[in-house]
């Protein structure tokens, strides 16, 4: 049991590191490869300079064993307490100032323990400082502790020369099993931490990325934490086996220990009061402010957390933001937003640009015998106010669940829908395609509003910001074929013949000829869904028919935006061109790594090149993604071309056909144009939101004029932008 002892009054200073594992270095050996060597080097103090720093009232173990500068005005050096060997830089008379605080550059009433200190550095009541290396222009105000231990990991998840492996951090993303668990390191974005955890029946690939991570930190023991150039660290309490990066903006930490704060002069960092950091790594341009709580975590660049969140075993990616609620056991892909108090997010795979609403329980706690199981959310996943849903449960792109406790597990796979439990009926209604038909403004505005949040400027998470991509557009096929099953089936039931003998090709082809020929017959049917909600209620699927029109109109959408904008790079190509080049080939199976998309193709092939040590390193690996997301431009070209010919249900593309998709191509943007407008105008025209106000005026005056809304000015003007691109195609 820990206890406190008596030791040797040195001891405070020396045996930093055990004798055994020295390997006949001296224990500042890896100190000094840390510590930047000062301009002109060290000196002793003189003999003046000591009587001086006497006169002050500071002491020494050894005035010997502290070195200084040139440049080393012993004025503002009082009441300090120097144990074993202490370096310090250039201290002049002067006063660093960051906002309203300034402070004199100088170290008084403080205890330093085996430290280097930069250049102008200001320290002042620092209590107990042991073995930090402080860089140049700092401010450190008012400190309890700050501490570094010989075995010190800085959030990485690594063990040091003679540590068991129980000591290892793991973060248990996914689940609450610890089955998809993954070590933390710094630099680790979501699409690392997703092909650790997804792939957890390849046990070759786990063994490799565990020696990889382990073998990116030097396992010897001795390094000392760090402060970055012109950090500022003030009014806080520990600070232990810490590595903060330069620029970083400290107030009020309670305790940040095993950490690594990423920080640069271009995205620095700040952590605010009441905040507790342990075992994690934060990446750059990062906001924690107001009583957060996390635990064996990775924070990816431009996130914030604030208000009291809880953040517990899991990855955030890039642009997130979470506030007040609590956040257990996830891996989240970047543009993740959630504000409210009474949210709670558990055990669960959510795959970016999502939004959590107040009251949402994403992953209702023990709804079995065993340990929970897992939610998956593809891209734009939108539960709303006061949801509740269950272990497993799987959920197709952009998919808006409204308010309700879901009884039961669900496997929604249609893209862009509105879910609703309706209770009266005991039903669960689907309605696909919600979004295109009812809220255009929300889901055209998606990929602009992210790309204007994305603040970060060194871009390591390659991220698909568009919402119409490879991911939600096979998902867009895959949903329209399944609304012809469904349509095929709900005629035969309707006219009491029996469906067993009809092959599934054969219920495509009827289905689609009643959506695409007979909208007067699918009308009048009563269609079902299947396979989306365990038990045995109804599924019913509202709107099919102007759903899978709506479908087709994205796919056409999609396909036309990257044609013609690879016809306008490329002014020598044609249509015809195209059909030699593409040849209708089109990848059908797209994986979301972390928010950059791959063929699964090339994701297996990365795979193995990981587990037959082809990559050796996660530098290697993030070049890997890098070389893919080069070619996922040409890719997402094939892929786009590919939809469209099965959408015309065509082997190529004649000139005259493409001439009629242009055609159909401008109505269709025409029709974005007017609903986005028409969905925002339902705002203005609203009487109940016109009731909170006294009259127009004031009404104006908070929302503007419709007209001169931002983005409903942006979609006219892409609007008119791309026609003449349409007509300067066909007059070519």
């Amino acid at each position: 049991m820990d206890k406190v002892t008596i030791i040797d009054y040195d001891r405070i200073y020396k045996n930093f590191i055990d004798e055994k594992y020295l390997h006949g270095h001296d224990e500042y050996y890896y100190r000094n490869q840390q510590v930047k060597q000062p301009e002109g080097g060290w000196r002793h103090l003189h003999s003046n300079e000591v009587e001086d720093l006497v006169k002050n009232s500071n002491s020494a173990t050894n005035w010997d064993d502290i070195w200084v500068t040139d440049e080393f005005d012993t004025s503002m050096i009082r009441n300090n307490h120097f144990f074993g060997m202490v370096r310090i830089g250039k201290v002049s008379r002067q006063v660093l100032q960051y906002h309203d605080l300034r402070v004199p550059i100088g170290i008084t009433d403080s205890s330093i323990i085996s430290c280097d200190i930069g250049d102008n550095v200001a320290i002042h009541d620092v209590h107990y400082m042991a073995n930090y290396i402080i860089g140049d222009n700092c401010i450190l105000f008012n400190i309890q502790e700050m501490s570094t231990t010989d075995h010190s990991k800085f959030g990485n998840g690594v063990i040091k020369e003679g540590e068991p492996e129980d000591v290892r951090v793991w973060l248990e993303v996914m689940n609450e099993t610890g089955t998809r668990k993954i070590m933390p390191f710094d630099g680790m974005i979501t699409a690392d931490a997703y092909l650790w955890a997804k792939y957890a029946d390849d046990e070759k690939l786990q063994q490799r990325l565990k020696e990889i991570t382990q073998n990116s930190v030097d396992s010897q023991r001795g390094y000392y934490g760090t402060i970055g150039d012109s950090c500022v660290i003030k009014n806080s309490w520990i600070l232990k086996d810490a590595k903060i990066g330069p620029h970083c903006y400290i107030k009020g930490a309670s305790k940040l220990k095993n950490i690594t704060i990423n920080s640069s002069e271009e995205e620095p960092s700040q952590i605010g009061e009441g905040v507790i950091l342990v075992n994690g790594v934060t990446g750059y341009g990062c906001r924690i402010f107001y009583s957060v709580v996390a635990t064996r975590f990775v924070l990816g660049d431009n996130c914030n957390l604030k208000y009291g969140a809880r953040l517990i075993h899991s990855v955030l990616g890039d642009n997130s933001t979470i506030s007040c609620c609590e956040v257990l056991n996830n891996l989240i892909f970047p543009s993740h937003e959630q504000h409210h108090n009474n949210s709670f997010l558990i055990s669960a795979c959510v795959m970016g640009q999502s939004n959590m609403a107040a009251g949402a329980t994403i992953g209702s706690n023990h709804n079995s015998r065993a340990t929970d199981g897992e939610i998956v959310a593809s891209r734009g996943f939108w539960p709303g106010l006061c949801t509740s849903i269950k272990h497993s449960s799987k959920f197709a792109s952009f998919t808006l669940l409204s308010k309700a406790d879901y009884p039961s597990e669900l496997n929604i796979m249609l893209p862009f829908c509105l879910v609703n439990n309706n209770a009266s009926k005991d039903e669960l209604e689907v309605m696909p395609a919600y979004w295109w038909m009812y809220n255009m403004y929300a889901i055209a505005r998606n990929t602009s509003k992210y790309l204007k949040r994305d603040k970060r400027k060194r871009k390591i998470q390659n991220i698909e910001f568009e919402t119409f991509a490879p991911d939600t557009m096979e998902e867009t096929i895959a949903a329209r074929k399944l609304l012809e099953v469904w349509t095929c089936k709900a005629l035969l039931k309707k006219e009491g013949k029996n469906i067993t003998p009809y092959a599934y090709k054969e219920l495509r082809q009827m289905g689609q000829d009643l959506l695409e020929n007979h909208p007067e017959i699918v009308d009048q049917l009563e269609v079902f869904g299947e396979d989306m909600e365990k038990g045995h209620r109804k599924v019913r699927i509202l709107k099919v028919r102007q759903a899978y029109q709506a479908y087709g109109d994205m796919l056409l959408h999609y396909a036309v935006e990257n044609i013609i904008r690879y016809l306008n790079e490329k002014p020598n190509n044609s249509i015809e061109k195209l059909n030699g080049l593409f040849e209708g080939r089109r990848m059908r199976k797209w994986i979301n790594l972390g928010g950059q998309m791959m063929p699964e193709d090339d994701v297996d092939q990365l795979r193995e090149d990981i587990a037959e040590g082809r990559l050796n390193s996660w530098d290697e690996i993030h070049r890997r993604y890098d070389e893919l997301w080069e070619q996922y431009k040409i890719e997402k070209l094939y892929h786009a071309y590919g939809s469209l010919l099965y959408l015309l249900h065509d082997a190529t593309i004649s000139a005259e056909t493409w001439n009629r998709v242009l055609d159909h191509a401008v109505e269709v943007q025409q029709y974005i144009c007017d609903q986005v407008y028409l969905s925002r105008k339902k705002d203005y025209d609203n009487p109940f939101r016109n009731a909170t106000y006294r009259n127009e005026n004031e009404k104006l005056a908070v929302l503007g004029k419709l007209e001169e809304v931002s983005f409903v000015k942006q979609i006219q003007e892409e609007t008119a932008a791309f026609i003449e691109k349409v007509k300067s195609l066909k007059s070519a």
